[in-house]
């Protein structure tokens, strides 16, 4: 069976830590999927501020993404501080790919993970283009 794979950039636009709490846990006692899902969510708000924008005021344009992987790598458990390295790649006319690499507390990776990010205005319901700032801005920073 062909599995995903997710490649990790070597730069870094963003780092955060995000503990893991009791409510991430699944029936196996370890993180579950939708949880590491939300986490990436949280580290994605927060990249993004890092960079003075939002989903929903990216120069203009908001977002919405369009595809998501995720390659396990190992477990999380409760108590558990993640480091996620998130970098933004593949600027394209419509979005951007950001890619998460997660890591406990000792350095062991828990996963890889790439949203597809495209830029959406949500009054008419469409796709709008990259805003040329915001991708100078992430093509800078890289």
């Amino acid at each position: 069976m062909a599995r995903i794979e997710v490649e990790i950039p070597a730069h870094t636009h963003f780092e955060t830590q995000i503990p893991i709490r009791i409510t991430d846990l699944n029936y196996g006692a370890h993180l579950g999927n939708d949880a590491l899902l939300s986490i990436l969510h949280e580290a994605r708000v927060q990249l993004l501020a890092h960079f003075g924008y939002s989903e929903l005021e990216l120069g203009g344009a908001s977002l919405i993404m369009a595809d998501v992987a995720i390659a396990y790598k190992g477990e999380g458990f409760y108590g558990d501080v993640l480091t996620l390295k998130l970098a933004i790649n593949d600027l394209s006319k419509y979005g951007f790919d950001i890619t998460y690499h997660v890591l406990n507390q000792n350095g062991k990776e828990v996963a890889r993970a790439k949203t597809g990010m495209l830029c959406f205005n949500y009054t008419e319901r469409k796709l709008m283009s990259l805003p040329a700032e915001v991708k100078a801005r992430f093509e800078t920073k890289a």
